[in-house]
């Protein structure tokens, strides 16, 4: 069952004035990824994945990652809006310089569906699987479910899809 919209304050997003299918628009927000203690990726050139009833999935240029943070693992999954997305590790080195590797935490679209072929190439990290992830230096609490790529700060309201017994929203 759904719960109640809850309403935007100031400066605030709902979900649930997004559109589905989703749309992409451009993002000028610090983006910021870290694992082991390091920042992995930055950038101000990013895009958001706007889904009704999901927090925004944050995409980041390839560039913005550190020389091989990215490392390509097996597997792939279809999304309906952009296409076959593949995976990469994640990888950094830690303070004591051991590697720290956040398996599959990291997807890209090679070849997106036409509206989202802005994306080609671009990355997006899941939030729950690495240190943390940081909007305009706000820490970014990740979509419930695990199964989801949505960024929560501050700015936005739901509910949010991804907990149990939302699968029918």
């Amino acid at each position: 069952m759904q719960q109640q919209r809850e309403v935007p304050g100031p400066g605030q997003e709902s979900v649930w004035d997004y559109p589905r299918p989703p749309r992409l628009e451009r993002t000028e927000e610090l983006v910021e990824v870290e694992l082991g203690g390091r920042v992995v990726a930055s950038s101000r050139a990013g895009w958001r994945v706007l889904e009704t009833s999901h927090p925004p999935t944050y995409y980041l240029p390839r560039e913005a990652f550190v020389a091989g943070s990215l490392r390509p693992c097996p597997g792939a999954t279809w999304c309906e809006w952009k296409g076959r997305a593949s995976y990469f590790d994640v990888v950094a080195t830690g303070p004591a310089g051991a590697q720290v590797v956040a398996p599959r935490a990291a997807w890209t679209y090679e070849h997106p569906t036409p509206g989202f072929v802005e994306l080609a190439g671009a990355v997006a990290v899941m939030p729950g699987l690495v240190d943390r992830c940081t909007v305009d230096g706000e820490t970014v609490v990740p979509q419930p479910g695990g199964f989801y790529g949505g960024w929560i700060t501050g700015r936005f309201v739901g509910p949010f899809k991804g907990a149990p017994g939302t699968a029918g929203w």
